[in-house]
């Protein structure tokens, strides 16, 4: 029996929701035949990196290439988290399961990824992060839910990236211990600042074997 199922995915900077939505033509078992996607796009606004030229963008980034240590703008991260829970909580009010909610997402989408699942309150079926890094400080740990601490994740990152620098990658399994949360780390060898259709295949498995019968 196939069940409802939700799929956010959140994009990175510059680009839009309709640009991501062939991603969901790689998903052809039957299991995501009624899932139902969602490629919002990101409100435009000055970025600090690109000289505060105005594009679409979730928060603002401070530095590129971003590294382990950039800085965070962490007031602006919670204001687009708030917008993500919105997102999360219509789907979630018109029936779905949160445990079959999937929240995905690409650099900074993949950072938005991250702050939403640590944030929400509830436990979801869980959160996949490609090339993204953690937009918060150890200090939001505290704010975390015994609930939202369950909610599984799956970090992706090529180790060419000269963007989101692979080693702002790395700093994400160990955040997330601390958080006492799991998480599956995935590295690509050559792969750059991209998502690869291996990645997306792995998603697509990693997502199947979470999903919940409606039983």
């Amino acid at each position: 029996m196939t069940t409802r199922s939700f799929i956010l995915w959140l994009h990175g900077l510059g680009d839009s929701g309709p640009a991501n939505e062939p991603i969901k033509a790689l998903f052809t078992s039957p299991q995501f035949k009624i899932t139902k996607w969602s490629f919002p796009s990101a409100p435009s606004s000055p970025v600090t990196c690109n000289y505060g030229h105005v594009m679409p963008s979730w928060f603002d980034i401070l530095e590129i290439p971003v590294t382990a240590h950039s800085p965070k703008d962490e007031s602006s991260v919670l204001k687009a988290v708030q917008n993500v829970h919105a997102m999360i909580d219509k789907e979630v009010a018109a029936g779905t399961n949160p445990n079959n909610v999937f929240v995905c997402g690409f650099s900074q989408g993949g950072a938005l990824t991250l702050a939403s699942i640590l944030l929400y309150p509830k436990t979801l079926g869980g959160g996949a992060i490609f090339s993204g890094w953690v937009p918060l400080n150890s200090s939001f740990i505290e704010r975390m839910t015994p609930e939202a601490k369950k909610t599984p994740i799956l970090w992706s990152h090529g180790m060419a990236d000269e963007t989101v620098l692979f080693e702002a990658g790395q700093a994400g399994p160990p955040f997330l211990e601390q958080a006492g949360m799991s998480c599956e780390f995935k590295a690509y060898p050559g792969l750059a600042h991209s998502i690869s259709n291996e990645e997306l295949r792995y998603l697509e498995s990693w997502i199947k074997h979470r999903l919940q019968s409606s039983s």
